[in-house]
């Protein structure tokens, strides 16, 4: 790959050749918004780049034959609305939860999947509707792709449809695989794996992971799994409404700040701006149904550890949008239990001429609280945002926030009322959106070992590591012993075969020449 200065030059080279060498010829064939957006999207130019390991003329058919397929398949034109309920309602394909590195995951429950020439058509369109939205809101994030195999029949079986999602990772959406989990693979499957493997090429190792009940969660945590695959996640398919993972009907709304809370926030944090009593206060949008819940930090619930301002880690990337500046633009950094640090820093800054308001939501509202969550920012300040973890909670991969902000009229007022009544009638397209993610900062101190009257003073989580280990080793050796049971039953079988030959052949002789 190159090096990161000759990245620049690279693109440019790539996109100069591709102007030149295909758009003439096949300007019909492709969708004018996506040359558009190749002479405008350096991340995307770069990863085609990258999935073709720098190789330029690999990376201008990649191009070439992504562009044909998003304009067959009208990729910029596909919602929900385009396609017909039937394709959604089995849950075939969908996406739900995260890895445990923090990547969304695609599943492919193949037992609901039936074989069907009449409908294959509008369910690759599916599985295009899935990972175009997500590429939308993501931005280049990978996937994790689950191939669910349980209690699948050979009705199931569509090697044409499972190519084709390999395909859709392999070609039109470059760089946005992290591995393939296949779970229960049958053994009647054992050609089909081989064949997935030549499709994925030299790098197929790296990302296929066959797994069962006993070791999937090497890949996905029990709360994002099934109970029948071990896992504690009761989340069941259903349609209507379409599955998204980021927009829940909150669990909670905004609590109050009382003024031991105000206290603390003027003590503890130096903040350019103060915030007014009516932001402060409880609001509740029950006509805009999203997904992150609010939260604000109560009194008894509010962790009394100190946090300043300047010792926070300030962003070095900042989000620009065209109604906020966010900083910082992708990742909320917190520490581990050992760190202790519970607290970051949102910085959102007014870059128009009118007040903005925002709100701040989040996937796990039991375990953030956030100050403010529910206000507004005036033409031209800045405001500071403080996310705190709630009581013994840690941060986790899988822990998302959402910033909304929409511009309001100079008539609009910003108390409680008003605000409220701002988001129940402000258009949806009228609604910025900015995702961040978290970011767990491992503890840098070694680990130590004390001795602390007649006890070891050694952190549980240490002995959990380890019986997992075991227990994973455990459950290796007993596979281990029930494949060479199993191949010593079949030998015993093969000799005895293979006696009852020679006695067959000797008694077949004897008769022969006696």
């Amino acid at each position: 790959m190159a090096d990161q200065g000759n990245r620049a030059a690279l693109i440019s080279k790539t996109r100069q050749r591709f102007e030149k060498e295909f758009i003439p010829a096949k300007i019909d064939k492709y969708d004018s918004r996506d040359v558009e957006r190749l002479q405008q999207d350096d991340t995307w130019v770069d990863n085609f780049l990258i999935w073709r390991d720098d190789v330029v003329d690999d990376t201008l058919k990649m191009i070439d034959e992504s562009f044909q397929w998003r304009k067959e398949y009208a990729v910029h034109d596909l919602t929900e609305s385009s396609l017909p309920k039937e394709i959604f309602e089995p849950g075939a394909v969908y996406l739900h939860g995260y890895d445990k590195e923090g990547y969304k995951i695609f599943w492919f429950r193949v037992k609901f999947h039936t074989k069907d020439a009449k409908t294959q058509f509008l369910k690759k369109k599916l599985v295009a509707f899935w990972l175009e939205r997500y590429a939308r809101r993501e931005h280049g994030k990978p996937l994790t792709v689950v191939f669910d195999m349980a209690e699948t029949g050979i009705s199931n079986i569509d090697m044409d449809f499972v190519r084709y999602i390999i395909g859709c990772f392999q070609v039109y959406y470059p760089n946005y695989l992290t591995r393939i989990v296949i779970f229960e693979l049958p053994w009647i499957m054992n050609a089909a794996y081989k064949l997935v493997k030549n499709w994925l090429g030299s790098d197929a190792v790296n990302f296929l992971k066959l797994t069962s009940k006993n070791d999937i969660q090497e890949y996905i945590s029990a709360e994002y799994l099934p109970p029948y695959m071990g896992g504690t996640d009761t989340f069941k398919y259903s349609y209507p409404p379409l599955v998204d993972d980021d927009f829940q009907t909150p669990l909670c709304e905004n609590g109050p700040i009382t003024s031991e809370d105000e206290t603390e926030s003027k003590e503890d944090i130096d903040v350019d701006n103060k915030e007014s009593p009516d932001s402060n206060e409880e609001q509740v949008s029950n006509s805009k149904k999203v997904n992150f819940a609010e939260q604000i930090p109560k009194p008894e619930e509010c962790d009394k550890s100190d946090f300043k301002a300047k010792t926070a880690k300030k962003a070095l990337t900042t989000f620009k949008g065209p109604l906020l500046h966010i900083s910082p633009a992708e990742e909320l950094h917190f520490g581990s239990k050992e760190t202790g640090e519970k607290k970051c820093l949102i910085v959102l800054t007014n870059v128009t001429k009118n007040t903005v308001a925002f709100k701040v939501r989040t996937t796990a509202p039991d375990k953030y609280r956030v100050k403010p969550s529910n206000s507004s920012c005036e033409p031209g300040t800045s405001l500071d945002i403080i996310v705190s973890l709630h009581g013994g909670c840690a941060a986790s991969l899988q822990d998302r926030f959402l910033i909304m902000a929409a511009e309001m009229d100079q008539s609009t007022g910003t108390g409680t009322q008003e605000l409220a009544q701002f988001w129940k009638e402000v258009p949806r397209n009228k609604v910025m959106e900015h995702r961040l993610r978290c970011h767990v900062l491992e503890s840098s101190k070694p680990s130590t070992l004390t001795i602390n009257e007649n006890s070891f003073n050694v952190p549980s989580k240490t002995n959990e590591d380890l019986h997992l280990q075991l227990t994973q080793l455990l459950q290796a050796n007993k596979r281990l012993r029930e494949q060479i049971d199993h191949c010593v039953w079949f030998h015993k079988l093969t000799f005895f075969l293979l006696l009852l030959l020679v006695a067959n052949t000797t008694f077949c002789f004897y008769l022969l020449y006696y």
